[in-house]
């Protein structure tokens, strides 16, 4: 049996772990009407009324911050036009995917919030 001779390289340390999603294209609004909204041909294409960079935060930071524009998002909705729906754009990053695990979950537990269809949202 051969020994290996293997070198410590620290810079390699944590490399190698799944990224997270880049950005999540959401509709904020009124409840009942998220999922009308979510259909392909009634949300196609639409610019994002609201948008929030979470880059650098940390989980609670970015959750602190998720809150304060629900409000403001769901707000902005309620006085537009029916369906009271807005297509909104969350970036968080493409580092590690724990941020981009902490907004998916905050989407799925947030009542006001739906991932929009893909393509329906405008992200550039």
């Amino acid at each position: 049996v051969k020994a290996q001779n293997s070198v410590f390289n620290p810079s390699t340390v944590g490399i190698g772990g799944k990224a997270g999603r880049i950005s999540f294209a959401v509709n904020v609004g009124r409840v009942e009407n998220l999922y009308k909204t979510s259909k392909r041909g009634r949300a196609h294409h639409r610019r994002p009324q609201a948008q929030i960079d979470l880059h650098g935060c940390t989980q609670e930071e970015a959750l602190d911050k998720l809150g304060v524009s629900l409000r403001t998002w769901v707000d902005t909705a309620m006085h537009g036009s029916y369906p009271w729906v807005i297509p909104a754009v969350i970036v968080c990053g493409g580092g590690n995917q724990i941020l981009s695990e902490t907004v998916e979950t905050w989407i799925k537990q947030t009542k006001n919030v739906a991932n929009a269809p893909k393509g329906s949202v405008l992200l550039r």
